[in-house]
């Protein structure tokens, strides 16, 4: 709906473009506060909250007429958003231990990647009435919010401690530097693939939408599929090796992307990128999660939803320049090039398992949840 939204209000294209980028730097930026206050007050009032200033925030779209009340919308809508992922990924960190919990990291991975396949698909169906009316998705946060309140009990007041913050984290696990830097590497390469694979595809002579669109279904259905055997493979490989597979599947991607004109070539790559995402993002999740101290945890988790999105915010920016000064090309060899030193570092590093990896236990009671 993007170009009728630019064309109703009368705005450029890089203006239209806010519209899908502002709530990511709302994200990257409030994330920190957002971790905060879940590791002070517990999951259940944040991530509530969140869901229902997502509802209400992204919702507000089906009213607002003006450009610059669109634009601070979507940056309300980014702290609810913040709230939802932080919120969620604490969630889910606390309530599951052991086996169970790679399974349901790995349920996590698939039903992320399935929704953002169906998330536009119910978008695009509405906004055949009008543009304002695609936005009456995001109203589903309001009920779930609602739920959440229902359902999760409230945090004792001893737990409450979050002293020390993130300088306290990274004195802790330093091991976490290394982590966040892999998340923001992924988020790099992902909007590369997202901005830069069309105009690769026009380059052989792709450029219906629906078949440029079928290219980036690939990569989504890849990241379902592994997410629901991902249980098994982390509990075949070990973590070091789980990570080490995801960057050679991303440096493979952009390798094939600067080196092939086939298109079946071109087809296969972003399934490989899908594969690896399947695998890096759970298991990143739980080395965050556990290396953080587990009063600290939400706030771990909100620094690698700043890292991801400042990535994806930054990835056109970086490499944009090298693509116009070169070609696109050699703007994806660079990014392979990257990929293989992230892939060096992994071989040179030890990468111990957490201590939850080697038991497999039941759920903890919801109690703990909200304690963590």
């Amino acid at each position: 709906m993007l170009e009728v939204i630019r064309g109703d209000l009368g705005v450029s294209g890089t203006a239209a473009g806010l519209i899908i980028t502002a709530h990511g730097l709302a994200i990257a930026v409030s994330s920190p506060l957002i971790g905060w206050l879940v590791d002070r007050w517990g999951v259940r009032a944040p991530l509530a909250g969140g869901l229902v200033l997502y509802g209400i925030a992204g919702g507000s779209g089906l009213f607002i007429t003006s450009y610059p009340v669109l634009i601070v919308s979507r940056l309300i809508f980014g702290v609810g958003a913040a709230a939802v992922f932080s919120g969620t990924t604490t969630a889910l960190l606390a309530l599951y231990q052991g086996t169970q919990r790679d399974r349901v990291m790995g349920w996590r991975s698939t039903t992320t990647s399935l929704g953002g396949l169906i998330w536009p698909l119910l978008a695009g169906a509405v906004g055949g009435i009008s543009w304002h009316a695609a936005f009456a998705v995001y109203l589903i946060g309001i009920p779930l919010g609602v739920a959440v309140l229902m359902t999760i009990p409230r945090l004792d007041a001893s737990q409450r401690t979050t002293t020390g913050g993130p300088l306290r984290l990274l004195r802790q696990g330093p091991a976490l530097l290394g982590f966040y830097a892999l998340m923001i590497s992924a988020a790099l390469l992902l909007y590369a693939l997202v901005v830069f694979l069309p105009q690769r595809l026009a380059e052989v002579g792709v450029t219906e939408p629906f078949l440029v669109s079928l290219y980036s279904v690939g990569s989504a259905v890849s990241m379902s599929l592994v997410g629901l055997v991902y249980a098994r493979v982390r509990a075949r490989l070990g973590y070091a090796n789980l990570l080490r597979v995801a960057v050679a599947l991303w440096a493979s991607t952009f390798l094939l992307l600067g080196t092939t004109n086939h298109l079946a070539l071109i087809a296969v790559a972003p399934v490989l990128f899908g594969l690896g995402n399947g695998i890096a993002f759970p298991a990143l999740t739980v080395l965050i999660g556990e290396t953080a101290p587990p009063e600290l945890r939400g706030q771990a988790v909100s620094l690698s939803a700043t890292g991801s999105f400042a990535g994806q915010f930054a990835s056109p920016l970086l490499l944009g320049p090298v693509i116009e000064a070169t070609t696109i090309t050699t703007g994806f060899l660079v990014t392979s090039g990257i990929a293989v030193l992230a892939l060096l570092a992994l071989f040179a590093t030890r990468i111990p398992a957490p201590a939850s990896a080697v038991t497999d236990s039941r759920p903890t009671p919801a109690k703990t949840l909200v304690r963590s």
